[in-house]
């Protein structure tokens, strides 16, 4: 399991766009509604459990890096 940023894979995002399982599940109307993939794919439904529980985007620790500085100028200006 995978601790930390989400690095987008391109290739991976092809390849599940184009794979010839989902056309024919597309095509044919064998779609699952959403939130109910622990019946289509149980393993693949708890890993992704976990790992959205686990990990964070980079967004989320750029704001951190940039709130603290911005928050002890804050109260730096109001002392002064």
């Amino acid at each position: 399991m995978k601790f930390g940023f989400r690095i987008p894979s391109f290739t991976k995002r092809i390849a599940a766009r184009t794979s010839v399982s989902r056309i024919i599940r597309h095509n044919l109307g064998f779609k699952a509604p959403r939130g109910l993939g622990w019946i289509t794919n149980p393993k693949k439904f708890v890993y992704n459990k976990v790992y959205n529980k686990t990990s964070w985007g980079c967004m989320v620790t750029l704001i951190f890096l940039l709130g603290i500085p911005m928050l002890i100028i804050v109260i730096f200006v109001r002392m002064v």
